[in-house]
């Protein structure tokens, strides 16, 4: 015989209303909730998502919004994602944006048709129109003009533990490269801070920040090391653009780390058994899943919201930079 809630209620000791709120994603004690999904567990319990979308209004599905899922950056967040959702009940419906504006205005406009429930999106398109205060959203790193829930790793404590790191390693002529966009975002933080730290302590910096898209890369990245040959300690925005540096340095008969250490951002790894791509400060994926997942459920229910939750990073050494 199929298992009931209320079946679960009272092998958890609890009330039909708590196993309720369970099954819809609110907040309750981490006792009360472990003894719910227990019970869920023990039970086979299986609840009826197609009807309770109905009374409730509620799709029990959370659009995630990236770039691109070819990204290993992308992908282990997406997968962090919907590992805490499905902890809720809720399913994941993955949208690959290419930066198509109208592309994510259209999973915007499936919130109001009550399609999805509420958005996670990396995005640094033109999108403001259409993000409003009232609609569940969190953004990762991106500044909206109206007030919306980011979540982010903490940049500007990466551009400062790049410079450190860097420093102690005997490097005398830092740099910083990367790309920027005309949107407000947490990762020009990176910059802001590497940099503030290289003058407060009395170093030699250069500085080469792309705006978006990116035009003549190999050429500047070239001309940029032919005007600044003594640099020997460099700081990408993330790892990729950092691995995308290095085949110019090699056409330019520099080694790493020998002549020039490297520290990239993000903490990219193929897969989950390889290791790190190169020295780098690694985002915290898994916390800012968790907690982007608290805050649109927070949002999708009425509840207080975090407006910014920045997370500490943390140091990855490897094989771009001299132990």
């Amino acid at each position: 015989m199929k298992a009931t809630m209320k079946d679960v209620a009272k092998l958890a000791g609890v009330g039909v209303g708590t196993v309720s709120r369970v099954i819809n994603g609110v907040r309750v004690k981490d006792g009360t909730l472990e003894k719910v999904n227990r019970a869920i567990e023990e039970l086979g319990y299986e609840p009826d998502i197609y009807a309770r979308g109905m009374k409730t209004n509620r799709s029990n599905t959370i659009a995630l919004i990236v770039p691109t899922i070819w990204h290993p950056f992308f992908s282990e967040f997406g997968f962090h994602v919907e590992k805490e959702l499905k902890a809720l009940g809720y399913k994941i419906f993955l949208c690959n944006s290419t930066g198509d504006p109208e592309v994510e205005d259209e999973y915007i406009q499936m919130i109001k048709q009550n399609k999805v429930d509420g958005i996670i999106g990396i995005t640094y398109t033109d999108i403001d129109k259409s993000v409003s205060s009232d609609i569940p959203f969190v953004s990762i790193d991106r500044h909206f003009t109206s007030k919306v829930a980011i979540v982010a790793a903490d940049s500007k404590q990466g551009g400062e533990m790049a410079f450190d790191e860097l420093n102690k390693r005997g490097c005398q002529h830092f740099a910083f490269m990367g790309t920027h966009q005309d949107k407000e975002s947490e990762t020009k933080n990176r910059r802001i801070y590497f940099e503030k730290a290289a003058i407060a302590a009395g170093k030699k910096v250069s500085i080469l920040d792309f705006e978006e898209p990116l035009v003549d890369f190999e050429e500047r990245v070239r001309e940029f090391f032919i005007e600044n040959d003594t640099i020997d300690g460099l700081f990408a925005i993330n790892d990729f653009f950092g691995l995308n540096v290095m085949r110019e340095l090699e056409k330019l008969g520099k080694r790493v780390p020998e002549d020039i250490q490297i520290i990239g951002f993000d903490g990219v790894k193929l897969s989950e058994e390889r290791d790190y791509l190169m020295t780098t400060i690694r985002q915290p994926l898994e916390s800012m899943a968790k907690v982007a997942v608290e805050q649109i459920m927070n949002a999708i229910n009425g509840e207080p919201i975090a407006y910014k939750t920045i997370i500490p990073v943390t140091f990855i050494e490897g094989w771009t930079t001299i132990n």
